[in-house]
């Protein structure tokens, strides 16, 4: 049976329904200041959960209460949804009643007395410093353009450990070389300047004079890093180009470039940085978030002991 799409099951919203969706997706947009993908996602959910709504009878945003909530998390977990995805639509859904309430859509915030289960947090793979030491390194020495582009990408995503998404985004003047800082638009349109070493600067003024103004076209604009039609470099490619270079370290995992920032941050807890400066460096809004990484050092630690310890 084929899948409907979301813009179908919006279509067949009641006026009412759709009406109030528009107005939420016009406020994530334009007053939340939210990436494409993250409005894509609220939207995406409120969607599902207004058909759900509709199909219990529900017409207008205040037929949305508790139960509808309740009912419409439950038939995720029917469907086979993970803990993570129902918390994640559990959150979309508080997002959505919230603004509701905000909008007099609602006569009370009915999301504020939804609980759903606490995602499980699973520790990210990473690189062992000598594995992240190989990968960079068999990428250093190429001559062609599009292997010196390579190797800027991998020693920038480890060096910094700054999002695929940023990194594409930079342009040259972002690179201040003097002081070896990038100038990076993180989530929300937040700007945070970050450090790089002196491996990642000799790959840079490698790509910037022989590898780029071998791309560079008339349509390149201020780009720092190139496709090989002379475009902003997509970070489709750059995905593709970290899983080409760890598939070709022995024993490591297989990785991408979140991958990448992962084993970066994990390296510079481990080195003795304290999670404050790790959290500046990554772009994190909360240190919540940055306390990943902890365990992830701790849980190296522990496999050590256990390795290393005669009594462990």
């Amino acid at each position: 049976m084929a899948t409907t799409s979301t813009a179908e099951v919006r279509a067949g919203l009641p006026p009412a329904l759709a009406e109030a969706l528009a107005g939420y997706e016009e406020h994530l947009s334009a007053q939340r200041d939210l990436s494409e993908n993250t409005v894509r996602g609220y939207v995406g959910d409120a969607v599902r959960l207004l058909d759900h709504l509709a199909r219990r009878g529900g017409e207008q945003p205040h037929d949305l209460d508790l139960a509808a909530l309740r009912s419409w998390l439950a038939q995720g977990r029917t469907r086979g949804h993970s803990r993570s995805t129902t918390a994640r639509n559990a959150a979309s859904a508080r997002s959505f009643t919230s603004w509701l309430r905000r909008a007099g859509l609602l006569p009370e915030d009915v999301g504020q007395r939804l609980v759903s289960p606490r995602a499980l947090r699973t520790l990210p793979d990473v690189l062992a410093p000598a594995q992240a030491r190989d990968l960079v390194e068999a990428a250093a020495g190429a001559e062609e353009p599009v292997g010196l582009r390579d190797a800027v990408v991998l020693e920038l995503l480890y060096a910094s450990g700054i999002r695929v998404s940023e990194l594409v985004g930079l342009d040259v003047d972002d690179v201040d070389r003097g002081r070896r800082l990038l100038r990076v638009l993180g989530k929300g349109s937040k700007e945070r300047s970050v450090p790089y070493g002196l491996p990642a600067e000799r790959a840079l003024d490698a790509w910037l004079t022989r590898g780029r103004p071998a791309l560079a076209t008339p349509g390149s604009g201020p780009a720092l890093l190139l496709g090989v039609r002379g475009r902003r470099l997509d970070a489709r490619e750059a995905r593709r180009t970290v899983h080409a270079a760890t598939a070709r370290v022995p024993g490591a995992p297989d990785i991408g470039p979140h991958g990448l920032r992962h084993s970066a941050a994990t390296h510079v807890l481990e080195g003795g940085a304290d999670l404050r400066s790790v959290q500046e460096l990554l772009g994190h809004a909360s240190l919540a978030t940055t306390q990943i990484y902890t365990h992830v050092t701790v849980e190296r630690l522990r496999a050590v002991h256990a390795q290393a310890h005669p009594r462990a």
